[in-house]
């Protein structure tokens, strides 16, 4: 079973992190992630950085997963 710690640690072992943040039921998951790699980037190259971290799992294992992508700046500006 997929938990949100073995999505955490895939998505952390691809892309680099600041603020990485996973919860989820075994099959859908929300996650926030923070990473100066989304710098430049619109949400659909974010999200494809996070799907190529996490590889083939994303097909095979992670039915759901929904994703909130920013910049440290963006982060930081939350306030």
């Amino acid at each position: 079973m997929v938990t949100p710690a073995s999505v955490k640690s895939g998505i952390a072992a691809g892309l680099a992190c600041e603020r990485l943040e996973v919860i989820g039921d075994g099959q859908h998951f929300q996650a926030l992630i923070v990473s100066s790699a989304f710098e430049g980037r619109n949400r659909v190259q974010r999200h494809q950085l996070v799907y190529q971290a996490l590889g083939e799992r994303m097909r095979a294992e992670i039915h759901a997963l929904s994703m909130q992508t920013l910049t440290p700046e963006e982060w930081r500006s939350r306030g």
